[in-house]
């Protein structure tokens, strides 16, 4: 009979726009799968404009040294994002009964739906609706749970503007979920690209179990991966840090034909003028500026 590993739950108190880039800092070295929400209905509900998001450290590997390079990443978020809230997150280490707490995160995730794609995981039973776009969706991999309010606007972006037969380029794609999104409503190809190495091969996994894995190409870098020949895309999608859509703007213009259409995410609300300043400046008319919370996206297309 195998023996249940002991295990430790690392529980943060997040502010909610940041919980997903919160899971994907937890979601390194020993920790295993990240769960949202209070553990049990015996902990206090976290306060409003706060979630718990909580990973499971293998008992083995729970050292002090681990612990300071977890609460490390965790403050380090304030400087990379700007975001001073994020400059002093409540984190806790509490030893855990035995169970399988790698995989308990399971109970708790719930299918979603954004216009006709209702996303849902392998494991899901739900019944769908006619017209229903489905994506199966492993949550809990590095790039979080497809959930975040920037996600849900690219998502609606992409079924709002993408014509059945475009090429598309997905700019730091993550866990690919948008790429396979594009191909799921019609894109002939989709080629996608981040610098994480994590990405590529999530991406591919994500894609191949959804039946696109011809349809979109994965690969590890930065737009140098983009040589001319493969340029312009009818649309390009990238939902990525406010500062790295200003830096790099005018590669956007650059990979677009003319007339082509862009979905750019990421944006908090304090970055937003600085953002449509440089998308502007950068030659690309913005023609829809949705907002979901604090998040801001930009949308339009690329002039002559």
């Amino acid at each position: 009979m195998s023996t249940i590993p002991a295990w430790t739950e690392v529980r943060v108190l997040a502010p909610i726009g940041w919980h997903e880039l919160v899971a994907e800092t937890l979601q390194d070295g020993p920790c295993t799968s990240v769960a949202f929400g209070r553990p049990s209905l015996g902990v206090a509900a976290a306060p409003e404009g706060f979630e718990y998001v909580r990973t499971f450290l293998p008992r083995r590997d729970d050292t002090p040294a681990n612990r300071e390079r977890i609460v490390a990443a965790l403050r380090s978020l304030a400087d990379s994002t700007g975001e001073t809230a994020l400059g002093d997150l409540a984190v806790e280490f509490k030893p855990l009964p035995p169970e399988d707490y790698a995989t308990s995160w399971m109970k708790v995730w719930k299918p979603f739906r954004v216009g006709n794609l209702c996303v849902l995981s392998p494991w899901t039973r739900s019944a769908t609706r006619p017209g229903d776009v489905t994506m199966v969706l492993e949550p809990g991999a590095s790039f979080g749970s497809g959930r975040h309010a920037t996600t849900r606007m690219m998502l609606r972006a992409i079924q709002d503007h993408l014509i059945p037969g475009e090429r598309v380029v997905d700019c730091g794609t993550g866990s690919g979920i948008l790429a396979v999104a594009a191909a799921q409503f019609g894109a002939r190809e989709v080629v996608a690209f981040d610098i994480d190495p994590n990405a590529e091969p999530n991406a591919r996994d994500l894609a191949e179990r959804n039946g696109y894995g011809a349809t979109c190409r994965f690969s590890t870098g930065g737009f140098e991966l983009l040589p001319v020949r493969e340029r312009p895309f009818d649309a390009l999608l990238a939902n990525i840090y406010s500062d790295v859509l200003q830096l790099h703007a005018a590669d956007f213009r650059s990979c677009l034909r003319p007339g082509g259409w862009f979905a750019l995410s990421g944006c908090p609300a304090q970055h937003a003028e600085a953002t449509d300043h440089a998308l502007t400046s950068a030659g690309l008319t913005i023609t829809e500026r949705p907002v979901r919370g604090r998040w801001h996206s930009f949308v339009g297309r690329r002039g002559s």
